[in-house]
């Protein structure tokens, strides 16, 4: 019903075949797009390298977000290696543990200020260099979680961070909506990945979501990668600025 072959595809985020950066790029591959993968650094380049074989990735390049240096190095890279750039989907967050386990009130500047950084201000940021390898329109997408919206217990910091990623994404939607850019927050339950790890009783989130949610069952990385390849797709060319919840409907649930 729909294609993206012949796209080009950033994406950012995939630490291992668990990562939902991964069933995103998978995805996105198997619908004919071109691939382009991040590393952290060197300690995750062993795990992201093969994944990237597997997907014939011309592009394979370090990025933590925090160094603009690797940051305009990548898109510099795109620009050399494709011309252009039609889809960025970005999947990562990071809160410093201290920060990520204890009440909101008590979260300190310096880590509120890196949660954002990190979570947040690395996507206007991939957007804004993003752009100008769009001039035919194109795709951007984050992660987000119900726990923006609804209290959601043990969430704690991360809900406020991801409430900004959402509202980042209905802002920039309207003002690169003329030029033919869409931009989309993705909102699955939760999933076991590396970075879900950090968030305390994460075990018991999981138990309890899958005993609420309608269909009895959490959303896989591969549910989030399809919707993710529709999206980037001219079909949904009119669809921007949501918040798309993968959860089994857990987010209708009170």
């Amino acid at each position: 019903m729909f294609s993206i072959a012949g796209k080009r595809a950033l994406v950012v985020g995939v630490a291992n075949e668990e990562s939902i950066a991964w069933g995103c790029a998978q995805a996105l591959r198997a619908q004919g797009a071109e691939i382009a993968l991040t590393y952290l650094n060197q300690k995750a380049e062993p795990f992201v390298r093969p994944l990237a074989a597997q997907l014939s990735a011309p592009i394979v390049a370090p990025l933590d977000v925090r160094d603009d240096a690797q940051l305009e190095a990548l898109f510099a890279e795109i620009r050399t290696t494709w011309g252009a750039l039609d889809i960025l989907l970005h999947s990562i967050a990071f809160c410093p543990k201290d920060d990520l386990q204890g009440r909101v009130v008590d979260c300190s500047r310096e880590g509120f200020g890196v949660a954002m950084d990190i979570s947040v201000h690395s996507f206007m940021r991939m957007i804004r260099l993003a752009e100008p390898l769009m001039p035919n329109g194109g795709t951007c997408m984050t992660v987000s979680f119900y726990g923006s919206e609804k209290v959601v217990e043990h969430y704690d910091v991360m809900g406020p961070v991801k409430a900004a990623l959402e509202a980042v994404t209905r802002y920039i939607a309207a003002e690169l909506g003329p030029k033919g850019i869409s931009v989309h927050a993705l909102s699955p339950g939760p999933l076991r990945t590396r970075a879900a790890s950090g968030i305390d009783h994460f075990d018991e989130l999981m138990v309890r979501a899958a005993e609420r949610a309608p269909t009895r069952h959490l959303a896989t990385i591969e549910d989030v990668g399809a919707y993710a390849a529709f999206l980037a797709s001219a079909e949904a060319a009119n669809v921007t600025g949501g918040v798309h919840y993968i959860d089994g409907g857990y987010h209708v649930v009170g």
